[in-house]
């Protein structure tokens, strides 16, 4: 069901007023194709003259195509729109402190090609020059003509508006002005976007997920070998002062507990990591220190499949040991929904059921609540589908309004 908007119109200046219309009716197409023109008049309050000339300018764009709806029960079928895949693409590079990835990306979030590199962590220079060329041969694979943009996600403390990485701890990154390089090095890029992974995987989950309601305020944990959030109020990424929100990472669970990387004890990513739960699964069953240096987090799952006692103990605790922590972001930030994402919902079964009861004592000091916790619904993995976002973010909402 469509419900209109309210008080969508903006007055002033002739230029502004088109480009926020632009982007108003490109991104009510994304979110609502197929749709006709009088619906995106009814819905924004737009008059149809002006919804008209502005569908007309993104189809000489080739941002959208007219499709006829076929219904019987109508004399004349009226003529939809959605956008045209095929036509406009970005780069996607996602750099792990393991691989890294990329993709060719289409406007509506699918892949067009994809591919991998084993990070380098000693020369980030070299390494991301070593990226833009792999991205070069991905598009010439992919038979693609131009990039649009290209995105970057990165797992640590991001300053977005300089692209610049301020500090990645586990590629022992510092004051690296990433997208400096890309845009030395691909100049035909146009836009280069950079950001930390779990904003950027927050941002893909509210364009490319496929959740039943609307995600206007929920917070993105994204669990790996670090822990780290993405925070979205209305619809909006929340990034702090000094771009260091949603490190929920390091909040403290036991006072005293576990050294973290950070330095501090006790923190969550101490304990529910997929590096702390290889740790812990190792230091349960007593493995010598060459069989756990070779033990992954994929191999902790499949024994957990197979229904090994340990295992299943260790991804139970670990659920427990994020319900205590997805508790305080509850209690913290009243969000519609908690998302989480990571391999580890490859085991949600397992570990809900105990994740859920934990919150469920915890939060909200015992009152009664319908709390949304939901595995992340992007099938491709979200901090590479979130670093196209990033630049289609920016293609749909083409637009700057300066005081």
């Amino acid at each position: 069901m469509l419900v209109p908007r309210q008080n969508t119109m903006i007055g002033g200046n002739v230029k502004v007023v088109k480009s926020v219309n632009r982007a108003l009716i490109l991104n009510l197409i994304r979110e609502h194709q197929p749709i006709s023109r009088i619906q995106i008049a009814k819905m924004t309050g737009l008059n149809k003259s002006t919804v008209s000339s502005v569908v007309a300018e993104l189809l000489d764009e080739q941002l959208l195509i007219e499709e006829e709806d076929r219904d019987r029960n109508v004399g004349r079928n009226p003529i939809n729109l959605r956008l045209q895949k095929g036509r406009h693409f970005v780069g996607a590079i996602n750099i792990d402190a393991r691989l890294t990835r990329i993709a060719m990306m289409d406007i509506d979030g699918s892949f067009a090609g994809t591919a991998s590199l084993e990070t380098v962590v000693d020369n980030p220079e070299d390494f991301v020059m070593r990226c833009v060329a792999e991205l070069r041969t991905l598009k010439k694979s992919s038979e693609i003509a131009l990039l649009r943009g290209i995105g970057v996600s990165i797992a640590g403390i991001v300053d977005s508006t300089q692209s610049e990485v301020i500090v990645a701890p586990n590629l022992k990154w510092k004051d690296f002005r990433i997208g400096e390089i890309i845009d030395a090095a691909w100049q035909e890029a146009g836009i280069v976007v950079v950001d930390n992974d779990s904003n950027a995987s927050a941002l893909a989950e509210m364009w490319f997920g496929s959740h039943a309601m609307e995600l206007r305020n929920f917070v993105f944990l994204s669990v790996g070998p670090g822990i780290g959030a993405g925070i979205v109020i209305d619809k909006k990424l929340v990034r702090g002062e000094s771009h260091a929100s949603g490190e929920f990472g390091h909040m403290t669970i036991f006072e005293g507990g576990q050294l973290c990387s950070c330095g501090n004890k006790g923190c969550l990513e101490s304990y529910a990591s997929s590096r702390a739960v290889v740790r812990r699964y190792a230091d349960l069953c007593r493995l010598h220190p060459d069989e756990a240096a070779r033990l992954t987090f994929a191999d902790i799952m499949a024994r957990a499949e197979g229904e090994e006692a340990e295992a299943r103990a260790i991804l139970l605790e670990t659920g427990r040991f994020l319900g205590m922590g997805v508790a305080k972001i509850v209690n913290a930030l009243d969000p519609q929904a908690i998302i989480i994402g990571g391999r580890i919902i490859q085991v949600w079964d397992t570990i809900y059921p105990e994740m859920f009861k934990t919150i469920s004592q915890r939060s909200f000091f015992g009152k009664p609540r319908d709390i949304k916790i939901l595995p992340s619904s992007l099938a491709a993995d979200p901090r590479l589908v979130g670093a196209g976002t990033l630049v289609i973010k920016e293609l749909f909402n083409d637009y700057k309004i300066i005081l």
